[in-house]
């Protein structure tokens, strides 16, 4: 499943579409296809994981589920579930979710929830945080009304980064390192987001599907953690369990 940063990627290909008007739409998706016919695109933006494909009155929601995928400018042999196209190109959406979202957009999504925003807030995560005492941080990590964006691979690293293992209970973890997760949960996702530009994500994996520890050379353990059930990937000698 993509994660923010690579949503954010895929928002920045479609720029050159901003304010054009669609002169097709097509696909196998079950939303009423006619509402974007002849429509204006306002503006693409990206929350967590959903790319949002802004207009007047309306907003369809692009989630690329497990298996989605996307092709700008060229086509793969099978059929898209959405297909938008525009004067100076197009744009085939697949094997993913298209909902169609009724209203303006910043009225729809809080977007100081998500990492990748400008508007991201650290005092409203440090907040929430804070209403979830029981829960393990490599569940909370993964809430998206908190750290929209955030995915498997981003949990793992920042919590190495941060060196909490990631069964520790929320409400143990001193204050001091709670807030330094939420910042690191916000800078791994803008490294993510140029080393996935550079083509050069895997190489600098610490702790995701490694299997000794770049500090300690300890032996990596990997298990399916919290009511979640998503596999992590820790270090029991460089991270501290609370």
């Amino acid at each position: 499943m993509p994660e923010g940063p690579s949503i954010v990627i895929l928002k920045e290909s479609l720029i050159q579409f901003k304010g054009k008007q669609l002169i097709g739409v097509s696909g196998n998706s079950k939303i009423d296809q006619s509402r974007l016919a002849d429509k204006y695109v306002l503006d693409f933006k990206s929350w967590g994981k959903h790319l949002l494909i802004c207009f007047d009155d309306f907003t369809v929601k692009i989630h690329l589920l497990m298996f989605g995928s996307y092709t700008v400018n060229s086509e793969k042999d099978r059929a898209a579930r959405l297909a938008l196209t525009f004067s100076n190109g197009y744009v085939n959406f697949y094997s993913c979710s298209v909902t169609l979202l009724e209203g303006y957009v910043d009225d729809l999504y809080d977007f100081t929830s998500d990492v990748m925003n400008d508007n991201w807030d650290e005092v409203k995560a440090l907040e929430k945080l804070k209403e979830i005492p029981d829960a393990l941080v490599c569940d909370a990590l993964l809430e998206q009304d908190i750290f929209a964006g955030v995915g498997n691979i981003i949990k793992n690293e920042t919590l190495f980064r941060v060196r909490i293992h990631p069964e520790s209970h929320v409400g143990n973890i001193p204050n001091t390192h709670l807030q330094g997760l939420i910042t690191e949960a916000r800078n791994y996702s803008f490294d993510f987001l140029n080393w996935r530009k550079e083509f050069v994500l895997k190489k600098h994996y610490l702790i995701y599907n490694q299997k000794v520890c770049k500090i300690c050379n300890s032996k990596i353990v990997r298990k399916n953690t919290g009511v979640k059930n998503r596999r992590s990937f820790f270090c029991e000698n460089c991270q501290t369990k609370y």
